[in-house]
C-alpha cells in the first residue's frame, strides 16, 4: 500500500482544474496497485481534486487539518466540499493550532510528508506566493528523499 501526499494551487481556473483533475487520475491510476492513501489538508483546488481522485479510485483518504479555525478560512463556496470529504476521510488527524496561518499550512504539511512515501505536486513550477506554498512544500520533500511527482498539464495556468 503507497501512502501519496498532496501539495497543490488553489483557486485554479475552471479549464485548469479539469486539466489537472484528469492528469490526478492518470497519476494515481499509476500508484493504486497495492492499494493507496491519500493523504491531504482539503483545501480548495489541488488538494481537493487529489482527495476525490483517490476515493474515486476506492483508496483511503487520511486528512491533516492544520488549525481549528482552518475551515473558517477557506472559502465559503468550498464548504460542503470539504465537510463531504472530510465525512468520508478514513482517518482525521487534527493539529494543535488555533488560527489558520501559513505557519500551521507549512507544518500540516510537513505532518503529510510524515506519514507519506511519496509526494504529489500540483505545480507550475515557480516559487511559492507565500510560506508554505507548494514550492516550501516540495523543497522539504526532496530534503527529506522524498520521491516527487510533479502534475502540471500542458495547458494549465494560473490567475
Amino acid at each position: 500500500m503507497i501512502r501519496l501526499a498532496i501539495s497543490g494551487h488553489r483557486l485554479l481556473p475552471d479549464d485548469t482544474a479539469r486539466l489537472v483533475s484528469v492528469a490526478l487520475r492518470d497519476t494515481l491510476r499509476g500508484h493504486a496497485e497495492g492499494g493507496l492513501v491519500g493523504v491531504s489538508c482539503l483545501a480548495d483546488g489541488a488538494d481537493t481534486l487529489f482527495a476525490q481522485a483517490v476515493l474515486d479510485l476506492g483508496g483511503a483518504l487520511v486528512v491533516i487539518v492544520p488549525a481549528r479555525a482552518y475551515r473558517d478560512d477557506l472559502p465559503e463556496s468550498h464548504h460542503a466540499t470539504y465537510d463531504d470529504l472530510l465525512a468520508r476521510a478514513s482517518k482525521v488527524v487534527r493539529l494543535e493550532h488555533v488560527d489558520s496561518t501559513a505557519e500551521a499550512h507549512m507544518k500540516a504539511s510537513l505532518r503529510m510528508l510524515d506519514i507519506a512515501d511519496h509526494l504529489i505536486a500540483v505545480w507550475d513550477g515557480l516559487p511559492a506566493r507565500g510560506y508554505g506554498g507548494t514550492a516550501d512544500v516540495v523543497q522539504a520533500a526532496q530534503e527529506r528523499g522524498l520521491p516527487v511527482t510533479v502534475v502540471w498539464p500542458p495547458g494549465a495556468h494560473r490567475d
